[in-house]
């Protein structure tokens, strides 16, 4: 069966998150806003940019196409798209599919160009009434591949046009209602102001479906329970990660209920063994540990846990519980990341605490061009070393040329963070 998607929408205002369509009053970090939506069982997320004028929609584009390196979940936006470069900009933001506005009488032709240009299923269109079924229901069922129906009061006619899938406004909760539209082959998801809200439960809302026979994606563990090996007190030891980072956060343990229960919210929830009872992590103090994976040891008996972690692990503040260094011994560290990430941090160093004799610090004082002009060098040496047959001079080569990457990065304030986000989204 096919998994049917709940929405949230997003509405820009000079690059802030507003609460509708009319532009109020900005009411959250928008940032903030999307990262929850990723973590909280958002299935995707719909952007409205609400711009008039080319400055606005320009600033608009740039963060939709931050937030988009942010998430998970697809992004699919749309507004103030006049010209097919409009669409353009959007798909190379990051977005899965462009909205177009139905009402305007230039979606026609803009439909024909993208969908030429860039596919059909790039492409859906925006309905606050059904004129433009009417008129060129052909048209759009050639060139789009999805409507979003921004009026409740379509939601059951819009079928009785076109077979084009749909998502279907719906502010209410109406768990019976939402079932009722679900069901339809055509209708893929919901959308509306309730799922706007953070305070929504979004998982909870899923199991609700799940009892009216309607598939969403939820938690769903391989194994039961019983497949666990426990120890003497009945409960499994949890490993918890940065699913990013990968950072060990903390240990805790879970019973059936606490493991149970974090499938149902998406919440890490354990068993606190000095309190004899549930625990659901930031219950206190908002600092939620939201699922990403949960993966069995061979013994059957641990469980490492990859989270998404709001604020801190610890309860003293630390990010981690693992601080308190006991025993280290000198080590050289391979991991490729921590190593670029390490010697980044030693550059970025040097720009704020300059070192007398540092070559760096001759780059960063030297500007721009001169590090641009070192940049252009190493490449040439990497395309020359490329045709020795050593490898270890192209070894040595690529070295160069990534250190002075990274000076580079490091004066245009760019992170190994940025870069990889911008890999993972293409």
């Amino acid at each position: 069966m096919e998994h049917k998607n709940l929405i949230a929408a997003i509405y820009l205002k000079n690059g802030m998150a507003v609460s509708g369509f009319d532009g109020g009053a900005c009411i959250w970090n928008v940032e903030q806003l999307v990262r929850h939506y990723n973590d909280s069982g958002i299935d995707k997320l719909l952007i409205f940019d609400l711009s008039e004028g080319d400055e606005e929609h320009e600033r608009n584009i740039h963060t939709i196409k931050d937030l988009s390196r942010k998430i998970e979940i697809p992004i699919c936006a749309g507004g103030n798209i006049n010209r097919l470069e409009d669409i353009k900009k959007l798909l190379y933001a990051g977005c899965k599919r462009v909205m177009l506005n139905g009402s305007k009488p230039v979606t026609v032709e803009l439909a024909q160009e993208g969908c030429q240009r860039f596919g059909r299923e790039k492409l859906a269109v925006t309905l606050e009434n059904v004129d433009i079924l009417f008129k060129h229901r052909e048209i759009m069922e050639e060139n789009v591949s999805e409507i979003v129906v921004l009026s409740e009061k379509l939601a059951d006619t819009v079928g009785n046009v076109t077979d084009l899938p749909c998502v279907v406004a719906q502010n209410q909760l109406d768990v019976e209602r939402w079932a009722g539209l679900l069901k339809k082959n055509q209708v893929r998801g919901i959308f509306g102001d309730c799922l706007n809200a953070p305070d929504t439960d979004v998982m909870g809302i899923k199991h609700q479906l799940a009892g009216e026979g309607i598939e969403t994606k939820k938690l769903v563990s391989s194994l039961d329970f019983d497949a666990f090996k426990l120890n003497g007190d009945g409960l499994i030891p949890v490993i918890v990660q940065d699913y990013q980072t990968l950072e060990v956060l903390m240990l805790a343990y879970m019973d059936r209920e606490a493991f149970e229960n974090t499938l149902t919210t998406g919440k890490m929830t354990y068993y606190s063994r000095s309190r004899k009872k549930q625990w659901l992590k930031g219950g206190t103090s908002g600092h939620f540990q939201y699922v990403k994976s949960l993966t069995l040891d061979c013994d059957n008996d641990t469980i490492l846990a990859k989270v998404s972690q709001v604020g801190a692990a610890c309860h003293t503040g630390a990010p981690s519980c693992f601080f308190q260094e006991l025993v280290k011994k000198e080590y050289t560290e391979k991991n490729p990341l921590k190593v670029l990430e390490s010697v980044y941090g030693v550059i970025a160093d040097r720009k704020v605490r300059p070192r007398e004799g540092s070559y760096t610090n001759y780059l960063f004082e030297k500007g721009i061009d001169k590090i641009l002009k070192k940049v252009g060098e190493e490449a040439t040496e990497i395309v020359i070393a490329a045709k020795n047959p050593d490898a270890e001079e192209i070894k040595y080569e690529i070295s160069d040329f990534l250190y002075h990457i990274m000076v580079l990065m490091v004066e245009k304030g760019v992170t190994w963070e940025d870069i990889a986000q911008e890999l993972a989204q293409r």
